[in-house]
C-alpha cells in the first residue's frame, strides 16, 4: 500500500521479527529505532540493551523496530 502523504523515506513495507508486515509510514510522527538484527542466530546481547532503551523511552513515544537481517541463517 502506497500512503499519499508519506514521505518516500518511510514509505516502505517490511516483515517484523514476529513475521508482520508494517509500513514505516504508520510510524512516521514517532521516533523510532531501526535495528537489523541476526535474531535466530543466537548472538543477540544487544537484545538486553534494546529492551532497557525501549522501557527507559517508551513513555515518550520511542519505538523499537526489529528486522531480521537473515543473514546467519
Amino acid at each position: 500500500m502506497t500512503y499519499a502523504a508519506c514521505p518516500s523515506l518511510y514509505d516502505h513495507q517490511f516483515n517484523t521479527l514476529q513475521g508482520e508486515k508494517i509500513n514505516l509510514c504508520d510510524y512516521q510522527s514517532k521516533p523510532m529505532l531501526v535495528v537489523n538484527t541476526a535474531s535466530k542466530c543466537g548472538f543477540t546481547p544487544q537484545f538486553n540493551s534494546l529492551e532497557a532503551l525501549y522501557k527507559k523511552y517508551h513513555g515518550k513515544g520511542l519505538l523499537v523496530i526489529g528486522f531480521p537481517s537473515n543473514d546467519f541463517n
